[in-house]
């Protein structure tokens, strides 16, 4: 993981929160003072939520458990989708798809479309349809993809769910909150952080602070992945040690001996 510094935080603008007449006052334990009409965040307070929450989601990636990370807004979008996508965890940048999580059942089910479409592709099926046929699977394809394409490794609900912006992305949050999925999140003075389990007071509007939260973040992630794997390869290299025992030498033949 890397190491969380007040002062990199500092130079990323994570301590920016919002107008202090559009905070949420159950933030006040994490604003450190208010400058120019602006809450400043106290960032001694954010490392220490970032190492907490880093911990636990090591914890959650070494148990096999997927993490979600969601982001709809456009300064986070690409921020996510290159950090969760560069550890292989599922992400929704684009509009939360209802029932994403509380009809997870559906969901498959659109993601199963998606992979029957690349099989008729494959099998040439897809060209035995006529072009005005064509151009309607390519664009369910394509509508799929836009919307479902991070997650079609996802086949179960997730250990937990990351988000940015917990006031924009709030149906997410309430999905989560039904079915008992801890809830991560990077959240500012205008948020009420008692809806998440693990926050990481924090800048959730600009694309710098957001890129260094979730660097950490996703390094975090990598290191419990690593661990699972190195535990999985010493249990592999147990078990073949164990399914081949040593040969003992066996004796020359009686006969072979005498004519010696």
């Amino acid at each position: 993981m890397e190491k969380v510094e007040v002062k990199e935080l500092l130079e990323a603008g994570v301590h920016f929160g919002h107008l202090t007449r559009k905070w949420d006052p159950n933030m006040a334990p994490y604003i450190y003072m208010e400058r120019n009409g602006i809450h400043i965040i106290n960032l001694y307070k954010t490392a220490a939520k970032i190492e907490e929450t880093c911990a636990a989601l090591s914890k959650i990636a070494a148990a096999g458990k997927k993490i979600l990370f969601v982001a709809t807004k456009k300064q986070a979008k690409d921020i996510v989708a290159e950090k969760a996508g560069g550890i292989n965890q599922p992400y929704i940048t684009e509009r939360w798809p209802g029932g994403m999580l509380t009809n997870f059942v559906t969901i498959r089910k659109a993601v199963k479309k998606m992979a029957s479409i690349d099989r008729m592709k494959k099998d040439g099926t897809f060209n035995s349809l006529s072009k005005k046929e064509r151009l309607q699977v390519d664009r369910q394809r394509a509508k799929l993809e836009k919307n479902l394409g991070s997650i079609s490794d996802m086949t179960r609900l997730p250990g937990a769910l990351f988000v940015v912006d917990i006031k924009r992305e709030h149906i997410a949050i309430k999905e989560a909150q039904k079915l008992n999925i801890p809830i991560f999140a990077m959240v500012d003075t205008n948020s009420d952080p008692r809806q998440v389990d693990y926050l990481i007071p924090a800048n959730d509007d600009a694309s710098k602070s957001i890129n260094k939260v979730l660097s950490i973040v996703a390094s975090a992630i990598e290191d419990g992945l690593n661990e699972r794997k190195a535990e999985r390869a010493e249990k592999d290299t147990k078990a073949k040690a164990e399914a081949k025992p040593a040969k003992k030498a066996e004796p020359a033949p009686v006969a072979a001996q005498e004519e010696e």
